[in-house]
């Protein structure tokens, strides 16, 4: 990873600490995304899914978990954002997702709590039903069909 993805770099030191460490430090950072310009949005969307495939999964996996608990967590409004950020960064580079594990992404999905989950899954197909014809049928290729059943997509 170069040295100026500094999101990336952020994202790979996260993903090896403790829950303790990891879960605080992560929020923060979180609420931070949202006071940034968009282009700068755009760069630590680019740069976390650069980084993501390149942790070992089972601390790739705490992460994920944790950022989802933390997205489940935010006001609908940055919730949406957050993952609107992220599909569309994976329109513009579907290539990225390929080399993420996504059946054990989608097994930290399931561990969720269920309010968490219904929460999650109702911002998703709010974003995707939001989207035009042709970038809902690109994004409902990049996912698996696994989970397009457990989001209700």
């Amino acid at each position: 990873m170069s040295e100026d993805n500094f999101a990336g770099n952020i994202i790979v030191n996260l993903a090896s600490l403790p829950d303790f460490l990891r879960v605080p430090i992560l929020k923060k950072r979180m609420i931070e995304f949202f006071s940034k310009d968009e282009s700068d949005k755009k760069e630590i969307i680019y740069n976390a899914l650069e980084a993501g495939p390149t942790i070992p999964f089972l601390n790739f996996s705490k992460l994920f978990k944790s950022w989802l608990k933390i997205v489940a967590s935010l006001p609908e409004d940055h919730r949406e954002g957050m993952f609107q950020a992220y599909i569309n960064q994976s329109l513009l580079e579907p290539e990225k997702l390929i080399a993420f594990n996504l059946d054990g992404i989608l097994e930290m999905f399931l561990q969720l709590e269920e309010n968490e989950k219904e929460t999650i899954a109702k911002t998703i197909k709010k974003i995707i039903q939001n989207l035009d014809e042709s970038d809902r049928k690109k994004i409902l290729i990049i996912i698996p069909n696994n989970a397009k059943i457990h989001l209700k997509i």
